[in-house]
């Protein structure tokens, strides 16, 4: 490999090394056959709910618009990490340009902000259908659920960009080579030449108030949905509601349970193993589970499918 010598001016580095998974060649075939089958299912399942929840009027109200940009999210959110790494297993170099390593870091985390953010809204639309039903289509109305969807992208796509414009910035020298399967700002600044303390802290404190914000957020909500469903007379209703709360706070904990062992604990030391195994969970596992907890076990949407799949089978 061709990797970048210390230099007492800090030459510019042009490339980076991803090193994923170094394995023998037979495993490296496994894996790559493993991910790309995760990622075709995963663009497959949430690529079908968006074309069954577009092609369905009945479907535009604000529970399935929100389901609808939740999955439009999950492919770009693989797709922002998955080809690159299919692309490594095959490669010799596993090299990823300067350039290519932050557009990816800036795709990646943006669209992770995104999706937290979404997460927490779809609770909190859980918490007015259910705590307050009367209330509920006064209160979420269409204009509202597509103000909070362009919030949570507009916000998204911004969180993060003052840190990793300070990152790139920064001067690398020494090696080029990166531990891990993403670029990800951990071992970004084990490659700085002089150390930045202060975009380090501020790095950590936003994904902190992303992660740690939204999560207390959803806690809260679901918290007020389980009190109001432990009120409820009717067993059927209580049943229905319970698997709802039961399936959204699957995938959360899934989800930012990864994400706070990466982003919001970097002084345990976590071994290079380990942040790839939890990168893989929220990066591929997640998106890859979505459609089948969120989706495919809801009548309206297998109805959709349906329709989709019943529309294309004339042609």
């Amino acid at each position: 490999m061709n990797v970048s010598k210390p230099d007492s001016s800090f030459a510019f580095v042009k490339e980076f090394i991803l090193l994923g998974f170094s394995c023998q060649w037979k495993i490296q075939i496994l894996l790559f056959s493993l991910f790309l089958t995760t990622y075709a299912l995963t663009i497959t399942g949430n690529g079908a709910i968006v074309c069954a929840l577009w092609c369905d009027r009945q479907l535009h109200i604000p529970m399935y618009i929100f389901l609808g940009n939740f999955s439009f999210l999950e492919i770009w959110y693989v797709s922002s990490t998955t080809p690159k790494m299919l692309i490594n297993f095959l490669s010799d170099k596993k090299t990823i340009s300067f350039v290519g390593c932050f557009l990816q870091f800036y795709f990646f985390f943006s669209l992770g902000t995104t999706e937290c953010l979404l997460l927490a809204v779809m609770a909190f639309d859980r918490y007015l259908a259910i705590c307050r039903p009367l209330h509920y289509p006064n209160l979420m109305t269409g204009h509202l659920c597509i103000k909070l969807v362009m919030i949570c992208w507009a916000c998204g796509f911004l969180w993060f960009l003052i840190p990793i414009v300070l990152i790139s910035q920064m001067s690398f020298c020494g090696s080029n080579i990166i531990d891990h399967v993403v670029c990800d700002p951990g071992p970004l600044f084990a490659l700085v030449c002089v150390s930045a303390p202060a975009t380090q802290l501020l790095c950590y404190t936003l994904s902190s108030l992303v992660i740690f914000g939204n999560f207390l957020f959803i806690l809260g909500s679901y918290t007020l949905v389980l009190t109001a469903v432990l009120r409820m007379p009717s067993a059927t209703g209580r049943h229905k509601a319970f698997s709802t709360c039961g399936s959204h706070l699957a995938v959360v904990s899934l989800f930012y349970g990864s994400l706070m062992v990466m982003y919001v604990s970097p002084g345990l030391g976590h071994s290079a193993g380990m942040q790839k195994v939890a990168t893989l969970f929220y990066a591929m596992v997640t998106p890859l589970f979505n459609p089948f907890i969120y989706s495919f076990r809801n009548k309206e949407i297998k109805a959709a499918l349906r329709k989709v799949l019943g529309s294309f089978s004339v042609f």
